[in-house]
């Protein structure tokens, strides 16, 4: 138990944020093909061998979640990419869930899958490297959702892969999203998320989960992106916070908040603005997807020798989130930084 608080905290660690890099085949595939790649396995992997080989990303990066596939794929010179991740300093981390299936008895609501053997999963991935574990509930708000069913559905599987996942040795984060999408209010949202983290923390004690060993992957509070309302900065940040007081236990290490489909620059200032409000009993930092790779993607585009712009402008995206994760972005450190990413 010990080696997962360990783990835990080192994927919080100050100034730094976890580089969510696991989409699935189907999700990469689309990503290259809109920015004119043809999609094959080698495309996927000359990607994401940019990604872990990117100079010093390791200094704003704690751990990179990997899909299967990259998992178990290596970079040109031969080295698994899990152990190159780590070799750069950043903990090797690999997406166990099967995906978010239609949830029996409900209307477009879904419960995520994949238990069946994830014992054994757990422990080939172990033998590959892998040192902590993600899997991600999606809570749908719209009339009448999310259901309570809904919410104890996603909630005990939850549970019960963090349960997994630290007998195994391996730190979980745990991720129970309520998705942006719709036209709900910010006071809807904060109901809905924490309705969510409080059916999550009932069903992680129950399965005897140690809270000091995993990470919390929520989502910020925000209105829905349909809603007329879009509210500022200060007032995403009090509910945020407000609900995070409220329903999440101080044991926890850390909340390494998604992005949800935020703009590059929203998600840094708003994690910026969380990380200048009052202490909290949790390191509050990032893991982020999109908000740092769709940049360095079109960048990259397929051609070769801009590679090292690619790089470039994923290390400064990761820069200004692991100062946002400590409070001290800024619009300056913004413009310096695009100045040396285009340089």
């Amino acid at each position: 138990m010990t080696e997962l608080v360990t783990t835990a905290r080192a994927l919080v660690a100050e100034g730094k944020g976890i580089l969510a890099a696991d989409e699935s085949t189907g999700t990469m595939d689309k990503r290259l093909t809109a920015v004119g790649v043809a999609a094959t396995a080698e495309s996927r992997r000359q990607f994401r061998e940019i990604v872990v080989t990117t100079p010093g990303l390791g200094e704003s990066i704690s751990g990179v979640i990997l899909f299967d596939e990259t998992f178990r794929q290596k970079t040109s010179d031969g080295t698994p990419i899990p152990r190159t991740a780590e070799d750069a300093g950043m903990l090797p981390g690999i997406k166990v869930d099967t995906g978010a299936k239609p949830l029996a008895m409900t209307t477009d609501e879904t419960v995520t899958e994949g238990l069946d053997g994830l014992r054994e999963r757990l422990a080939e991935y172990v033998e590959l490297g892998a040192r902590f574990a993600k899997w991600r509930a999606v809570i749908r708000i719209g009339e009448q959702r999310p259901t309570t069913r809904c919410l104890r559905a996603n909630a005990h599987a939850l549970a019960r892969y963090a349960a997994l996942c630290q007998e195994a040795g391996v730190v979980p984060i745990v991720e129970p999203e309520v998705l942006m999408d719709g036209d709900h209010s910010l006071e809807r949202s904060e109901q809905a998320t924490g309705d969510a983290l409080d059916h999550v923390f009932a069903e992680l004690a129950g399965q005897g989960v140690l809270l000091e060993g995993i990470v919390l992957k929520p989502n910020m509070v925000l209105p829905g992106t349909d809603h007329p309302d879009q509210r500022d900065v200060a007032a995403v940040v009090t509910a945020t916070l407000r609900c995070l007081r409220r329903h999440v236990p101080a044991a926890v290490p850390g909340i390494a908040f998604l992005s949800g489909g935020q703009g590059d620059e929203a998600a840094t200032v708003h994690l910026d603005a969380l990380n200048r409000a009052d202490p909290q009993p949790w390191r509050l930092t990032f893991s982020y997807g999109r908000a740092l790779l769709s940049p360095a993607l079109s960048a990259w585009a397929g051609r070769e020798d801009e590679a090292p712009a690619a790089q470039r402008i994923l290390a400064h995206r990761a820069r200004c989130n692991g100062a946002a994760a400590m409070g001290r972005y800024s619009p300056e450190l913004e413009d310096r930084l695009e100045v040396t990413a285009s340089a």
